[in-house]
């Protein structure tokens, strides 16, 4: 009975560090972004905003992006995606991703720096327009041209090299039967 009784002590011990240790690891990888609204928001409430780094979602406006041809320094207007008025302005000092583009919908890591101003360490864009979806089942007009039902009627029994068909038994070129079912050196000659 005691034996039992430290299993079950042990087993919850191990059961309890091991549900910590998932817990804080999730913890730490779920990162909240704030949309611009939201950031706003939370700068006229918290005055340490400035001192944290945050993410930031929300949309390019078309039309706001500009390089400096002096410095590496991109900046543009982002909009919340609920209400387009609300708009930050981004710093961002690294090379710009390749999707990003007017419109695109980015999300930023780096420091609110006070009036609007954003100082992003790190731009995502989210690309999903990019990649078209496949065709919905049986819209495959554009392939209507291979025939009906698997109909192979005009195929020829030969391929593009002048090779026989390997079901009639005929190889290309040496006018004997071919017998690629056995395996080589298993005395298939008779």
């Amino acid at each position: 009975m005691r034996r039992d009784r430290t299993f079950f002590t042990g087993l919850v011990g191990v059961t309890a560090v091991v549900g910590w240790l998932i817990w804080t690891g999730i913890a730490d990888t779920l990162v909240y972004y704030h949309t611009p609204s939201e950031l706003l928001a939370l700068a006229a409430s918290d005055d340490l905003i400035q001192e944290r780094g945050v993410k930031v979602s929300g949309h390019v406006v078309p039309g706001s992006y500009a390089a400096s041809s002096r410095e590496l320094l991109h900046t543009f207007l982002v909009s919340d995606p609920d209400d387009p008025e609300v708009r930050i302005t981004v710093e961002f000092r690294h090379p710009i991703p390749d999707t990003f583009s007017d419109e695109a919908e980015v999300v930023m890591e780096g420091r609110y720096l006070g009036d609007g101003v954003f100082a992003a360490t790190e731009v995502l864009t989210k690309c999903g327009s990019r990649y078209e979806a496949m065709p919905e089942e049986g819209d495959y007009s554009d392939y209507a041209d291979y025939g009906d039902d698997g109909d192979y009627s005009d195929y020829s029994g030969s391929d593009e090299y002048g090779a026989e068909d390997h079901e009639s038994g005929d190889a290309a070129g040496d006018g004997g039967p071919s017998d690629a079912s056995a395996p080589a050196g298993t005395g298939s000659e008779r």
